[in-house]
């Protein structure tokens, strides 16, 4: 009998050991995970801080713009800018605008340019608000977009070419999408209206380039074989052949400024930086949803992205530097392929036969 209690009693000895020894292992574990959670929120705390500070030394460094503050006033002064009714150009239009231009959108969309110019006018106060259609998709609309501005209008002071795209497919003419617009289209509008340009000398030419020029180039080749500046239709095609238009733009800037030596008309190609605009709303749902956060922590408001265009336009005492290409309210130095001669001359001949000017 009293082997049995003892029996009992070692058991529940044992029993009490392994539930003690249980419950400290499970405060064990706690402890430990505890611990653990406490160094992962140090470490999250710490990634985060550091990543706001490398963002916010970037941001000064890199993604900040510089403004354009003078004031300078446009009463009795006509500006066109393609690509008017939305993004850099609508911002464009409105700063213009409220400095008293007449400000003729040319854009291809009635109803958004309407609507635009509604807009433009009640926030500035500025009547002098024109709409008039201009496809650069299509030679034919470009020609009639100048032939109607020629005999409606009587001044031409600046010429914004603003408008681009980044989308597949062909224009009108055969040529592809991306180079007819971006380049073609502007190169034949504004060689139809230099005249008027320097009737109302001193006018200048501004054209929007991008710095994704340093990864374009110009396939001559290619261009006569297929009235495009590359093959392909995926993203990244797409984006390529984006560059090797904005290198065009460049290009067409450095040539134009040799060409209207001693007219009293001077010309300028510009980066106005990474900034959030519609020009990518054509892209695929992937594509936008790898952009679209992107966009939001790097790219930058229309209101920045307007600033050398501004610059560019107004700024004075910068005529000697007609052919220049600018970022950041400051003229840049751009790579060789974008200053040389030969192929500036080769692409202006190029565009002289493919918009139907040779």
């Amino acid at each position: 009998m009293q082997t049995h209690e003892n029996q009992l009693t070692q058991e529940r000895v044992e029993s009490v050991q392994y539930r003690t020894f249980s419950l400290l292992h499970v405060s064990d574990l706690r402890r430990r995970k505890c611990g653990y959670s406490t160094m992962m929120f140090d470490f999250l705390i710490i990634s985060a801080a550091l990543l706001g500070i490398g963002y916010a030394v970037l941001w000064l460094t890199v993604l900040k713009m510089p403004r354009f503050k003078r004031s300078v006033k446009l009463n009795g002064k006509t500006v066109i800018i393609t690509g008017s009714n939305t993004g850099i150009g609508r911002a464009t239009a409105l700063d213009l605008a409220k400095r008293g231009a007449r400000i003729i959108l040319a854009c291809r969309d009635k109803q958004r340019a309407e609507s635009a110019a509604n807009d433009i006018k009640k926030q500035s106060g500025n009547n002098e608000i024109v709409y008039m259609h201009l496809d650069l998709a299509s030679l034919q609309s470009v020609r009639s977009f100048a032939e109607n501005f020629l005999k409606t209008e009587p001044r031409l002071d600046i010429l914004i070419n603003n408008a681009g795209v980044v989308i597949d497919g062909k224009t009108k003419d055969g040529l592809g999408m991306i180079f007819g617009v971006n380049h073609i289209g502007h190169f034949l509008l504004t060689v139809l209206l230099l005249d008027r340009l320097k009737a109302c000398a001193p006018s200048r030419v501004v054209t929007v380039s991008s710095r994704g020029y340093e990864i374009g180039n110009i396939d001559f080749e290619c261009i006569n074989a297929h009235k495009d500046l590359g093959r392909g239709n995926s993203a990244l095609s797409l984006l390529r052949l984006y560059t090797h238009s904005k290198l065009c733009n460049i290009l067409f800037t450095h040539e134009l400024a040799k060409r209207l030596e001693g007219t009293n008309v001077t010309c300028y190609s510009l980066h106005p930086g990474a900034i959030r605009t519609e020009i990518g709303r054509h892209a695929n749902l992937l594509w936008k949803m790898v952009l679209t956060p992107i966009m939001a922590l790097f790219f930058r408001d229309v209101e920045s992205g307007v600033q050398t265009t501004l610059y560019c336009a107004l700024q004075e005492g910068i005529e000697h530097l007609s052919g220049r290409y600018f970022s950041k309210c400051a003229v840049q130095k751009v790579r060789a392929k974008a200053r040389d001669d030969a192929t500036a001359k080769k692409l202006w001949e190029v565009s002289e036969r493919l918009s139907g000017l040779a």
